[in-house]
């Protein structure tokens, strides 16, 4: 296990470093205000209407960066950091969100797998860690893999999942980018480049967890084909 428990730590340093910089980041181009001064919540019904939509719904939600899209009940749902702040880091992440609620409403292919997925990953994640271990303690006893290998294709789900929601979330923020350029909602180029720095670091949080994610899948696999508990 001392191989697995490295790579935990890797994953955690390296996640920890990108979740500061981004946070760094926001925080940095919260200090950009808009000539406009519309607020995120504003943005993001100003992209709602100039692509046509109309049923979904802009709402307020406790914590910092929080946001998200919630195809269920047609949300963007904005942290309280973005919903009424009028600056240039509001503005990517609310035309971000926005961005997703498009995919919905285009039925962007990539979003309809994801969204097809989340029910077969929610079990995954529940019965994970528990059919991992047990898988381990198995093949170290007996020499039985058949354990550790439902635990591995539960952990595919889920590292397929990590993958699926990466075209997800650069489309995203590229259908944001497009429309603050192209509307004009950005006045200069230092709130456009504001903008795309602070979606490009919250993009390499998903990259990172990807990678994260495949890397345990590799060592578990490993584990299931090597016959090994341990080094």
């Amino acid at each position: 296990m001392t191989s697995y428990y490295l790579i935990l730590g890797l994953i955690f340093v390296i996640s920890m470093i990108v979740q500061n910089k981004l946070k760094s980041k926001f925080a940095h181009y919260s200090k950009v205000h808009l000539q406009n001064g519309l607020s995120g919540k504003e943005i993001a019904e100003k992209m709602l209407r100039d692509s046509g939509i109309h049923d979904v719904q802009v709402i307020s939600v406790p914590g910092q960066l929080t946001d998200h899209y919630n195809p269920q009940n047609k949300t963007i749902n904005l942290s309280e950091g973005v919903y009424m702040q009028r600056n240039a880091a509001a503005a990517a992440v609310a035309a971000h969100e926005t961005g997703h609620a498009v995919q919905h409403a285009t039925a962007y292919a990539m979003l309809t797998l994801r969204s097809k997925m989340v029910p077969m990953v929610n079990i995954s994640s529940r019965l994970l860690q528990f059919v991992l271990m047990a898988g381990i303690v198995v093949l170290a006893m007996s020499g039985n893999k058949m354990v550790l290998l439902v635990g591995v294709i539960l952990f595919a789900v889920t590292t397929a999942f990590a993958f699926v929601t990466l075209p997800v979330e650069y489309d995203a923020s590229n259908r944001a980018l497009a429309w603050l350029k192209s509307s004009g909602t950005l006045a200069n180029k230092t709130e456009y480049d504001g903008a795309e720095d602070s979606l490009k670091w919250a993009a390499r949080t998903y990259v990172v967890a990807a990678l994260g994610s495949l890397a345990q899948l590799i060592y578990f696999a490993s584990l299931l084909f090597g016959g090994r508990s341990s080094d």
